[in-house]
């Protein structure tokens, strides 16, 4: 790493970093082009080189990289609200945005020559995160000899580096599994997302063909669950923040976002709207259509509840530079997988509502509901999971016998 690099970081440990309210601003800003960039994001499926450049150049892949190399180290709350104010535009950059600062966050966690490696030259560099394991990889001097896939990385076409979970093997014991931080000159990736919803995030498979992980940039994934890896500097308080917290916050905003603007949709068209086979002229007439559209807006307010409880639970904890604990976690969990299914029921309701145009192909809702449903599919909020740990909790049971994800 060049001198002058350094000497950027170091300098940027001391900046002030832009307040919740003007990040909120700046991703309002982007709403209007992200929603025109849309539909062609769809079709492409990914996000337009230009759109993430506006993301970057409006510093919003930066909410959680250290203050020292030039981030914000924000909290969960900002991260929950500048992503969904970027999904109210478009939910595949929002989601996109969401997942590459919850990699940047993980990658913080790692030793500070890793940290260097990722943001010494750049403030800007974005961490793509996959939690799904790859192949074994063998354990060598001074690092880890890796062959594997990674499915479902999400901004793979648009990060620097991807964390990925890593099984090694050190001779005849068993795997264990680590963190690995990886650059994405190190890999390819193939064009393998073909999914109806979210589909502008380019959700590729990540490609490591025989290249070695340092030890530098290996860490235990137990730790990092358990937010037992002490931050790397004493005012980096951030970095206790609950792993599986952040991760799902940085997932819910995209939902969150586009069923706001769903039902913006729905309401603003309704009164030039009649209800075919009936004799009203305009929904806005029918009891039905007020109840629904009614039922719809609750949930997403109790979705925004449940979401605004579980960033507060993450950021009370890492002000006070306190590991979360497992009850805490868990209630985390359910809170986000709770949000995410209110998302999905709200905009269901929503298209029943509005009628079968909603499914036509020129109507941006039909976009807003495949993406919605498939965020709610999402392996952290799905299958009955978070519930079934939070019950396993109730009962004074371990939740870890379900799910390492907490």
């Amino acid at each position: 790493m060049t001198t002058s690099s350094r000497s950027t970081s170091t300098t940027a440990a001391t900046h002030d970093a832009p307040s919740r309210t003007e990040l909120v601003a700046r991703a309002a800003a982007l709403r209007d082009r992200l929603w025109a960039d849309a539909p062609q994001a769809d079709r492409d499926r990914r996000l337009d080189e230009g759109t993430v450049a506006a993301i970057k150049d409006a510093g919003l892949f930066r909410l959680l990289t250290p203050r020292r190399f030039g981030g914000y180290e924000t909290d969960a709350r900002t991260l929950l609200d500048v992503v969904t104010e970027l999904g109210r535009g478009c939910g595949s950059a929002a989601w996109v945005t969401g997942v590459l600062n919850a990699g940047n966050f993980v990658a913080a966690l790692f030793p500070d020559e890793a940290r260097e490696e990722v943001w010494g030259d750049s403030p800007d560099a974005g961490a793509a995160l996959v939690l799904g394991p790859g192949a074994p990889a063998r354990k060598v001097e001074g690092g880890a000899l890796v062959t594997a896939k990674w499915p479902y990385s999400s901004g793979a076409w648009h990060c620097d580096w991807a964390v990925v979970v890593l099984p090694v093997q050190d001779g005849d014991a068993a795997p264990e599994l680590f963190l690995a931080l990886v650059p994405m000159r190190d890999t390819t990736v193939e064009d393998t997302w073909f999914i109806t919803g979210l589909r502008g995030t380019g959700s590729n498979t990540i490609v490591v063909d025989g290249k070695t992980v340092p030890d530098h940039r290996l860490i235990p994934l137990a730790q990092a669950l358990d937010s037992a890896i002490p931050p790397r500097h004493p005012e980096e308080t951030l970095y206790r923040s609950s792993f599986s917290g952040m991760l799902l916050t940085s997932l819910l905003g995209a939902q969150l976002g586009e069923v706001r603007t769903g039902l913006e949709l729905v309401l603003e068209k309704a009164p030039k709207r009649s209800i075919n086979a009936s004799n009203y002229t305009s929904q806005v007439q029918s009891v039905t259509f007020q109840t629904t559209v009614a039922e719809a807006a609750t949930k997403i307010d109790t979705a925004l509840f449940h979401a605004y409880r579980l960033t507060g639970d993450i950021d009370a904890h890492a002000r006070r530079d306190e590991a979360p604990d497992v009850p805490t976690r868990v209630r985390v969990r359910t809170d986000s997988a709770y949000a995410s299914r209110q998302c999905r029921e709200a905009i269901d309701l929503l298209v029943s509502a509005h009628g079968t145009s909603a499914f036509a192909e020129f109507n941006p809702l039909q976009r807003i509901w495949r993406d919605v449903n498939v965020a709610n599919r999402h392996a952290g909020f799905g299958a009955g999971i978070p519930e079934e740990m939070y019950g396993r909790v109730l009962l004074g049971e371990d939740p870890q016998a379900v799910s390492f994800l907490l």
